[in-house]
């Protein structure tokens, strides 16, 4: 072999490791929470149902339910809302690394699989309209800011991850129909074989688009340049690693499966300790992240978000990076999730559940299914706060460990 081609076959072998196979999922969780970090030390945090449900706002307003659910129009649109543009990001960023790593294949479920998908989003959408968010605002943010309400939550996931997967079998028992798979849609071989290059110019795109935005003189699009490169870069990570909440949570129970979770775990346990050096430092507020939900609105939304998600056929941040991927099921889920979302959002203000918007908090608020709780308020002090929070990833862990062993939770 020439010294040229050595060196081809090299670039080649490093391509596909670092842009076709898969990464270790505890990777994947390590720079997801660098980068949610990265978030929190501009003065940002991740969050999810925050755009989801502008979407379904402004879809809203297209149909005339708006006026009559009292939803204003807002004055953002959909590149310039702050948690739009996060989501549009993350999707953006799965969509580069599908087309990078040649994934990017437009799949088409059974019908059966659709009205899933229909059920599971509308009950995405009441779930986190409760809890103040998803699994991303409603739990990983508010445990990463040291939240009662993230764990409480956390409950509810778990129970709600039983209870679909008990109902998802009793369905593929007992339903028959709509369970015959279109036939699949191949793309032309040329395509697949030049979507990297589609891909690096996506990426490429991107970084043109925040540079441009980081060095305008409107300080509003600065602070969305940070979302641009932050967000593409969530996406991307949680693709190549098929990072996934709701995998987090229903594995365990239907295959014993349980590195989606370790990785999940090991993500709090670094974050936890740094965001709490960002909180005394007074880098950003906590309270920006912690829904008034605690505990009623964060156990009863994560119990039925937790149907959803296995109905759906993931969680919000886990449908977003999938639907760049080409799966039509979680387009559908998305648009119920967000339309619902809407919907229930405000229903549930107008029947006093919900006082404030979550991801809108600017102090410590109480409303009908919880208030805004922060254990450093409430325990004495950090150490306690820290020892608290470790000890339920400690036994989050034991569980977990204990049943990829024995296989005694498993449901399916």
């Amino acid at each position: 072999m020439s010294a040229d081609n050595g060196w081809l076959a090299g670039f080649k072998a490093d391509y596909e490791q670092i842009f076709v196979e898969s990464w270790s999922p505890y990777v994947g969780a390590i720079l997801l929470v660098l980068v949610v970090i990265g978030l929190m030390i501009n003065g940002l945090f991740w969050g999810v149902f925050g755009g989801v449900k502008y979407w379904g706002d402004q879809f809203n307003h297209l149909i005339g339910l708006a006026p009559l659910l009292g939803i204003g129009q807002p004055d953002e649109g959909f590149l310039t809302h702050r948690m739009s543009l996060m989501n549009i990001m993350l999707l953006l960023g799965a969509f580069a690394a599908a087309l990078m790593s040649r994934q990017f294949q437009p799949n088409r479920p059974p019908q059966l699989e659709l009205v899933w998908a229909m059920l599971g989003g509308s009950m995405l959408g009441i779930g986190a309209s409760l809890a103040g968010g998803c699994t991303t605002g409603g739990f990983f943010n508010p445990v990463l800011h040291s939240s009662p309400a993230g764990w409480m939550m956390w409950v509810g996931l778990l129970a709600g991850a039983v209870i679909g997967l008990k109902l998802l079998l009793w369905t593929l028992e007992n339903i028959e129909w709509g369970m015959q798979a279109p036939p699949r849609i191949d793309l032309p071989e040329g395509l697949t074989k030049i979507m990297p290059f589609f891909g690096l110019a996506v990426i490429v795109g991107v970084l043109l688009w925040a540079t441009s935005w980081y060095g305008s003189s409107d300080t509003v699009l600065v602070t969305r340049a940070v979302i641009v490169l932050l967000g593409f870069l969530i996406g991307f990570i949680m693709h190549r690693a098929r990072l996934c909440f709701a995998r987090a949570f229903r594995e365990p129970f239907m295959t014993a499966e349980g590195d989606m979770t370790k990785a999940v775990i090991l993500a709090l346990a670094i974050g936890i300790p740094i965001a709490a050096f960002l909180f005394e430092k007074k880098v950003i507020d906590p309270y920006i992240a912690i829904p008034p939900t605690f505990w009623i609105g964060s156990l009863l939304g994560g119990l039925i978000f937790g149907i959803g998600m296995i109905f759906a056929g993931g969680c919000a941040s886990g449908s977003l990076w999938r639907m760049g991927e080409g799966h039509f099921k979680l387009w559908v889920s998305m648009f119920f999730f967000a339309w619902i979302g809407s919907v229930a959002s405000a229903l549930f203000k107008k029947l006093g559940l919900t006082s404030v918007d979550p991801d809108n908090m600017e102090s410590f608020e109480i409303t009908a299914v919880g208030y805004q709780a922060y254990w450093p308020e409430t325990l004495p002090g950090w150490g306690w706060t820290l020892l608290a929070g470790g000890a339920l990833l400690l036994v989050w862990y034991a569980f977990v460990r204990y049943n990829e062993s024995t296989e005694k939770f498993t449901v399916l």
